[in-house]
Order: structure tokens, then C-alpha cells, then sequence
């Protein structure tokens, strides 16, 4: 598969921690010019380009689809029957009648017909006077099929189908979105992880030159190499873990890159940066929301199943349609003359009654009850639906204000932490401390400042399932 490398601006490395850590580990590390790719950039391109944006179109597409199929049982249509018999020079019969029906909506059909038919062996009620004969009349049903019949339960079973395709195109939207933001974030993690190791890398060697100096002048016992090796031994490793778990992340991100129906790969001097959280609320249509009640009663997920119960409704209406007689009429006005309208009159015409009952409608009974099953079931799940959605709305918002008590407590432990790192490494060399001490406080530094970033990333991890829980679709 061709890939092309993502095409972003050049600009200065923003911070990828966040607080003042980032600050301190940016000085920390080499000013270069690297490429970034923000979360709004980001999604942007998955909005406009990834291949399940314009699937989730084609599912509108399918509702719309049924819908003129549907419509289609309501089209007027012509029809033609021509029949005829020769054999030996004897002429048996010749037969044309053309139909022109419009069908209508309580199961009333409208219709116009023309029939000429000859022969020596012709049917006598077949019989029509030479210039033909001209018909008009209509049919209908009197019980079942007059309220509601199979076109009718079409035509609006597709109409709800067409609002649950809606629906359905917006969760799925809404989940692509999820995951790419969640991909996205789990880089960012990666990214910064790595950062850290790198900054410790470099102060384990930093430390390792500095002890070796000291053993040359007699001011360090030898064995202080080992131990300072075996801390930057540890840290390469750290890092190079980071790194891997890094380039997998940007791997599973390319994923949603698309341009062109063409996949991108993300360069390896790539770096993502921290959203504020506003801006993810902006790019996640969070920003502003206050009544999660009225969003829960427009959730795609429940909008979804309302036409799905809609569509059950109209099921049951036409099953339980079932359990009446069928009385089908027809009657026609019948005339030579097309001409002259008022050729049609009671004195001439056609008429047809059918009546029809199953003695023990076994086979309706069947059908009603288990549209009333299916219907009870989506009812059922529905109910299920809304409060399993309501509870976990709740339970986000939750997580959210723990996660912003959590960042702001993690933040205040690093601060200590790094002031104590600070005042073991002027101990250390004034010959006050050990490496032990100063490798073990700055051990303790280094989980601090993961565990913060694994805080912020979950902080913000929690309001993208914030906008996946409500449903918020582009």
C-alpha cells in the first residue's frame, strides 16, 4: 500500500506535558525545530477524509433508498394483455386490454380500461361491441386492507427506517471520532513518556561523567561507577521501551489519516501536542453544554430505537389488520363511447364482491402476537437503554471532576518532589549524600511524573468518553 507522510507546518516544539514540568523538561532537552500536529488538525482530517465518514453518508443513503422504494408501491401503472389464438386460417380469438390504475392511500384503487376482443371461438362474456369497450371504476377493501395494508406499512415503516438510519449514521460517526480521539491521546501519552526518559537519560549520564571525575580525583569510591552505570543501563532501557511503545501509538493514529482515499503514515519527527481543554471541548462540540437532559432525549442511540418501535408499531397495527374478513369490491362503469362522459351511468357496468375468513386465524393470531413481543422487547430496551446512558453520563461527569482534583494534588506532589531531587544533588556534591539516595529520589521523581501524565491523559481520555457518552455526532 502507498503511504504519504503527513504535510504539516514546521513550527517551534510546543509542550507535550503539561504545568510547569513541561517547562522544566523542555530546558532540559535540545530547542529544535520539529513538526507538529495538533488535536484540532488532527481531527480535521479524520472529519474530511477517513473512509467511515462517507460510509456513515451511504447508510443515509440506504434509508432514502427504501424510502423511494416504498413510494414506489403508490406509482399510477399501465398495463397490457394481449392474447391471441390462429390456426388453420381460422381466427379462435384476439384479445387486448390496456389498464391504467392509480393506486391511492386507504387501499383504494382507481381504474380506467379498454378491451377489444374477437374471434369465432370467443369467449360469449367476452364479447364487446367492435369499436370496444371503455371502463372506469374503482376497487377497494371494506375490513382488512382498508385502514392499513402492505403498501401503507411500507410506505411508513421506511419512513422510520430513513430516522433510524439517521440515528445510525450518527453513532457511528460519533464512535469513529471516539477512537481516533482516544488514539490520538494514547500517542500523546507515548510522546511524553518518552520525553521523560529522555531527560533522565540525559541526567544519568550527566551524573555517570560527573562520578567518574570524582574517582579520578579520589573524591568517589570506584563501586559509585558501577552504580551510576547501572542507572543509565536502566534508563536506555526505559527509553527504549518508550520509544517502541511510541512508534506503535503513531502507527495506530495513521489509521484515521486519510487524503484522497489515500493512507498516511506520521513521520517520525512528528509530535502531537497537549490540547487545552477547551479546545477539546470545542473540537468535540462539548463546549457550552449545560442540560445533558435534553441530550439524552435526542441520543442517536434512543432516537434509533424510537423509530425502531415506531416501525414495530406499525407491524402490530398490520397484524392485528389481519384478523378481519377481506371484502374486496370492484365496480365499473362500462361504455362504447369515450367520448361521451355521460355514456357512464348505473345501467351499464361490471361489479365484483370477494369475501374471504379463516375459520380459526391461527395464522394472524401467530403474527399479531409476536409483533406484540417484538414491539414489548424494544420497549423494554429502550427503558434499558436510557438509564444505562443516563448512569453513565453521570458517572463521566463523575470521573471528571475527580481527574481535574487528582491533577491538581499530582502536580503539587511533583513540585515537592523535584525540590527535594534539587536539594539531594547540591547534597551529593558537597559530599553530604550517596548516588543511592540521589538515584532513589529521582526514581521516585520519574513515577510521580508518569503518574501525572497518565492523569492528565486520562483527564483528558474522560472528556472524549464525555462526548461519546452523549452522543454528539458532526
Amino acid at each position: 500500500m502507498k503511504y504519504i507522510s503527513v504535510l504539516i507546518l514546521l513550527a517551534f516544539a510546543k509542550p507535550v506535558l503539561s504545568q510547569s514540568s513541561v517547562a522544566e523538561t523542555e530546558q532540559n532537552t535540545t530547542t529544535s525545530l520539529v513538526q507538529t500536529l495538533t488535536f484540532e488538525e488532527y481531527l480535521g482530517y479524520v472529519k474530511k477524509h477517513h473512509p467511515l465518514m462517507k460510509q456513515a453518508e451511504l447508510t443515509l443513503s440506504i434509508g432514502e433508498a427504501n424510502l423511494l422504494k416504498a413510494r414506489g408501491g403508490f406509482d399510477p401503472k399501465i398495463e397490457v394483455d394481449y392474447d391471441r389464438k390462429k390456426f388453420k386460417n381460422t381466427e379462435y380469438y384476439d384479445q387486448l386490454s390496456a389498464t391504467f390504475k392509480i393506486p391511492t392511500w386507504y387501499g383504494i384503487e382507481f381504474k380506467a380500461n379498454f378491451e377489444e376482443n374477437t374471434g369465432e371461438f370467443l369467449n360469449p362474456s367476452l364479447t364487446v361491441p367492435d369499436e370496444g369497450l371503455y371502463s372506469a371504476g374503482v376497487s377497494f377493501s371494506l375490513a382488512q386492507g382498508f385502514l392499513i395494508n402492505e403498501r401503507m406499512a411500507s410506505l411508513k415503516k421506511a419512513r422510520f427506517f430513513r430516522k433510524q438510519t439517521k440515528a445510525d449514521r450518527d453513532l457511528l460517526v460519533n464512535t469513529l471520532l471516539f477512537e481516533a480521539s482516544k488514539a490520538y491521546l494514547e500517542w500523546l501519552k507515548a510522546t511524553n513518556e518518552q520525553l521523560l526518559y529522555t531527560t533522565f537519560l540525559k541526567n544519568a549520564n550527566t551524573r555517570l561523567m560527573a562520578v567518574e571525575r570524582s574517582v579520578e580525583t579520589g573524591e568517589k569510591a570506584a563501586i559509585d561507577i558501577t552504580e551510576a552505570r547501572i542507572t543509565l543501563q536502566n534508563r536506555q532501557l526505559n527509553l527504549e521501551a518508550a520509544s517502541l511503545k511510541r512508534k506503535k501509538a503513531a502507527l495506530i493514529v495513521s489509521n484515521y489519516l486519510w487524503l484522497n482515499d489515500i493512507p498516511m503514515e506520521i513521520k517520525e519527527d512528528v509530535v502531537p501536542v497537549v490540547p487545552e481543554l477547551n479546545t477539546l471541548e470545542a473540537s468535540l462540540l462539548l463546549e457550552g453544554i449545560t442540560n445533558t437532559s435534553e441530550l439524552l432525549s435526542n441520543h442517536p442511540k434512543l432516537l434509533s430505537l424510537d423509530a425502531k418501535i415506531d416501525g414495530l408499531t406499525v407491524e402490530r397495527s398490520l397484524k392485528l389488520n389481519k384478523l378481519l374478513p377481506k371484502i374486496n369490491i370492484q365496480y365499473n362503469f362500462l361504455t362504447p363511447k369515450i367520448d361521451q362522459i355521460r355514456t357512464f351511468n348505473t345501467t351499464n357496468y361490471k361489479a365484483f364482491v370477494n369475501f374471504s375468513l379463516p375459520l380459526f386465524l391461527r395464522k394472524a393470531r401467530g403474527d399479531l402476537r409476536l409483533a406484540k413481543l417484538k414491539l414489548q422487547d424494544a420497549n423494554l430496551e429502550r427503558v434499558s437503554t436510557a438509564i444505562t446512558l443516563q448512569n453513565k453520563i453521570d458517572a463521566v461527569y463523575a470521573e471528571i471532576n475527580s481527574l481535574t482534583k487528582q491533577n491538581q494534588l499530582i502536580r503539587n506532589i511533583v513540585i515537592d518532589y523535584e525540590a527535594l531531587v534539587k536539594a539531594e544533588e547540591r547534597k551529593f556534591f558537597l559530599g553530604e549524600s550517596s548516588l543511592f539516595i540521589i538515584n532513589s529520589r529521582e526514581q521516585k521523581l520519574l513515577d510521580i511524573q508518569l503518574k501525572e501524565n497518565t492523569l492528565l491523559i486520562k483527564r483528558l481520555m474522560t472528556t472524549a468518553s464525555l462526548y461519546n457518552t452523549l452522543g454528539l455526532s458532526v
